[in-house]
């Protein structure tokens, strides 16, 4: 439910088209979230961790703030809104060093132009 609450304002305007993920049970629910955003699910092959190369990457870079072993339950939500912000104002290589933010808000006013 929370990634379709989430994704569905993106999957409205056409920039959801795929969603890959791991083989967990937290993603029994793939055909529905599929057919709720209209977009194709993969799931990477086990111990594939290349398939899912930005998650994995991201990963890394959330663990820059909480270390491998850190107990996530007790964070509360400011440390979160804090770890998100720092990320998705980062500049990252692969996108020609604009942060995700600026990214998404390119892709939101094409849309928005477009229309």
């Amino acid at each position: 439910n929370a990634i379709i609450e989430l994704l569905t304002p993106f999957a409205s305007v056409g920039l959801v088209h795929t969603l890959t993920a791991d083989n967990g049970k937290e993603f029994a629910e793939h055909q529905a979230i599929a057919k709720a955003l209209n977009c194709d699910f993969y799931f990477a092959d086990p111990y594939a961790s290349w398939q899912r190369g930005l998650n994995e990457n991201t990963n890394g870079l959330i663990r820059q703030y909480c270390p491998k072993g850190s107990c996530f339950k007790h964070l509360d939500d400011e440390h979160f809104e804090f770890i998100m912000h720092r990320l998705n104002n980062r500049p990252r290589k692969t996108l020609g060093m604009k942060t995700p933010n600026e990214v998404l808000f390119e892709e939101l006013q094409a849309v928005a132009l477009a229309s």
